[in-house]
């Protein structure tokens, strides 16, 4: 998978889980306020939200410090070795039994998430500055390479162009696929030509509102050709 394309499945999920965490932080500081709250469920939720989001906050750091690639393999070997040493030792505080049961239970999802994530990290390299020199007339732009495609991935590059395409996670780890009119294509179809980058996700909104699905310009030109 292309670093790109596996960066913006990264923020994808990274940022659904900050969003539950962010929203069962607020439900839990909102039902504080008001006296006689059950606070139990609560407080269990916000607790296992952010053990979920932790995993990702930490693999955003090590990104940001090594690249995708190396960050990713560095934060899953991290995530084993928490796993492994966690042993089965517990406190006599359920506080903090609850919160290193939901702990492991947010590493055990972050692996699974990110579990056969074979990213190809290749850098451009930098660019020189090139000497001045008299002006000549642009060339005109290489063509577009179009792959052969099967009728059904045909299909689905035709329904993000027509359909309005959009993803969505009404759930933490449950995406759907969803149109503004005309045929829904497949899940796994939509996720498939967007690593192909054949497609791309708008990732300015978020997965909750809905992502709109759209044309690269490789997916304009093979329903061109």
């Amino acid at each position: 998978m292309d670093a790109k394309i596996a960066l913006q499945f990264l923020n994808i999920r990274a940022n659904s889980e900050f969003q539950a965490a962010e929203e069962a932080r607020k439900k839990l500081a909102d039902a504080c306020a008001i006296k006689g709250s059950n606070l139990t469920h609560l407080m269990n939720t916000a607790l296992v939200a952010d053990a979920n989001a932790k995993p990702w906050a930490d693999l955003f750091v090590r990104i940001e410090r090594h690249g995708v690639r190396e960050g990713l393999a560095k934060m899953r070997q991290k995530a084993t070795e928490a796993l492994v040493d966690f042993g089965i030792a517990l406190s006599t505080s359920l506080v903090t039994n609850a919160e290193r049961l939901a702990e492991q239970d947010g590493l055990r999802r972050f692996l699974s998430s990110t579990n056969g994530m074979d990213i190809d990290e290749g850098q451009a390299p930098a660019e020189e500055a090139a000497p001045e020199v008299a002006a000549q007339p642009e060339p005109a732009p290489a063509p577009v390479e179009t792959p052969k495609v099967t009728p059904a991935r045909k299909r689905t590059l035709e329904a993000i162009r027509d359909n309005g395409v959009k993803l969505s996670e009404f759930r933490v780890g449950q995406t759907q696929v969803s149109v503004e009119r005309g045929e829904k294509p497949r899940k796994d179809m939509v996720m498939w030509v967007i690593e192909q980058g054949w497609a791309q996700l708008d990732a300015s909104r978020s997965l909750f509102t809905g992502q709109q699905v759209a044309l690269t310009k490789v997916g304009e030109a093979i329903l061109a050709g």
